[in-house]
């Protein structure tokens, strides 16, 4: 479904509202003008019977003055009818029979009566007025009745109302062209922006400077953030790639010389030995894999938004159980003390579980020859848990802290592929908590914090 533009919602969002306020004000124009029409003639009507009366009067009824007359013939754009009679029920002048009077109204009319009726098949506007005068030494109440074509006054509506829409229309659509050509300018630094980020090619990803109006300095800034981080990923991933292409060359290579020496094995004893060294060769190459796919994944942003609740006690019984029963072998006793109540955080569980596992993995490895006790502790530390695991082994010195969590580094020169650590560190960064290797002096403590749901 095709979108429409900015400057069509924009013109649609302006104009809808517009044109129902036009609506609104035009029909309240025609309901005005009907007002006013009604208004103008009603006073046109007795303005011409008072006429009437007036010259009624100083001619006995003879004959209308030249002035009346033309009241008469053209009041309000429209000819008047007229009719009047005497006291007596005697025709004066005028027309021969006006328009009937409701039943509704008086006889005794005490000031003008407008009403509608129909005269000779047409809607008509009328008028009846009574006035004391004296014609032709008849003295007495007089009656008048003046009539005008309905018509008159609805062409004269309509000629009112139409030039005020003619005027509504004419400023709808102005405002309309205003608006159209002012989003057009309006937009202009946008457009710019759209053509400027278009030129780009996918390797620039220096910030967006450019000047933008101050509503869409907000998107910049999130896009220039946007670059940013991906510009480091991208340089990270490099490094990573540049790194690990180094690290796999020698386990490769390794495996290359024993598998040629297997096959250049002067006898089948000897084929053996060499086949024992080429598995446990491959094996390093691949926990050497694992640990660098495990790095790549614990560099993902944002984990812990996206995962589940996990309760840690749950996750440290299970993971120390099964890690106690592979080094049963070894001679090393592993403790755990865990809280009755449960610590819930929130993140990916099989991250989590990488996380620690390493930190067990690095005590029983880098602990040295003498290692004989793993104590595991998780504690709740205000709106934290703490999960502590301490090795009685060599130990890492205080000023080798940093390097023991970069990633391809040990502290201690070691078997290992120097990611275990650095793992459990990004794992924690993408939990929104930290590993921090304490100083106790003997043996090696390591902490994750996390934080509680």
């Amino acid at each position: 479904m095709k979108t429409a533009s900015l400057r069509s919602r924009l013109i649609v969002i302006i104009l809808t509202p517009l044109l129902f306020i036009a609506a609104i004000a035009g029909a309240w124009q025609f309901f005005n003008a009907t007002e006013r029409a009604e208004d103008i003639f009603d006073r046109g009507l007795l303005s011409a019977a008072l006429a009437i009366s007036r010259d009624v009067a100083v001619s006995d009824g003879d004959a209308l003055s030249p002035s009346t007359r033309a009241l008469v013939n053209n009041t309000s754009g429209g000819e008047l009818f007229y009719h009047v009679y005497a006291p007596d029920g005697v025709f004066v002048t005028g027309y021969a029979t006006p328009p009937v009077l409701p039943k509704s109204a008086s006889e005794d009319l005490t000031g003008p009566y407008y009403y509608d009726a129909r005269y000779q098949g047409r809607d008509v506007r009328v008028l009846r007025f009574q006035d004391v005068t004296t014609v032709s030494d008849i003295a007495g109440v007089f009656n008048i009745t003046v009539w005008q074509n309905a018509e008159v006054r609805s062409i004269f509506v309509r000629d009112v109302a139409a030039r005020s829409y003619a005027v509504i229309a004419l400023l709808v659509i102005c405002v309309a062209l205003v608006v159209w050509f002012g989003v057009g300018v309006g937009l202009k630094p946008l457009l710019d922006l759209e053509e400027a980020i278009a030129k780009r090619t996918p390797t620039e990803l220096e910030p967006i400077r450019r000047d933008v109006p101050v509503e869409a300095k907000g998107l910049v800034n999130t896009l220039n953030s946007l670059l940013d981080r991906v510009s480091r990923r991208i340089s990270s991933k490099d490094e990573f790639i540049s790194n690990a292409a180094h690290q796999m060359r020698n386990p490769i290579a390794g495996i290359l010389a024993l598998a040629e020496a297997v096959e250049n094995a002067p006898s089948a004893q000897a084929a053996k030995k060499r086949s024992a060294e080429l598995v446990v060769a491959a094996r390093q190459a691949s926990n050497l894999t694992n640990q660098l796919l495990s790095f790549e994944r614990a560099a993902g942003s944002a984990l812990s938004q996206s995962g589940q609740t996990i309760y840690l006690n749950d996750l440290v019984r299970q993971v120390s159980d099964r890690f106690k029963k592979e080094i049963s072998d070894k001679g090393i006793h592993l403790e755990t003390s865990l809280p009755d109540k449960l610590l819930g955080v929130h993140g990916d569980p099989v991250m989590i579980e990488e996380a620690f596992l390493n930190l067990l993995n690095n005590a029983v490895i880098h602990g040295g020859p003498h290692v004989s006790k793993i104590s595991i502790d998780l504690i709740q530390q205000g709106r934290n848990a703490v999960l502590t695991v301490v090795d009685d082994g060599v130990g890492i010195p205080k000023d080798k802290h940093v390097q023991a969590l970069s990633r391809f580094s040990q502290a201690d020169g070691g078997a290992g592929t120097g990611l275990g650590l650095p793992i459990s560190s990004r794992v924690m960064s993408n939990h929104n908590g930290s590993l921090t290797i304490l100083d106790t002096g003997v043996g090696t403590a390591i902490q994750l914090t996390f934080p509680l749901v």
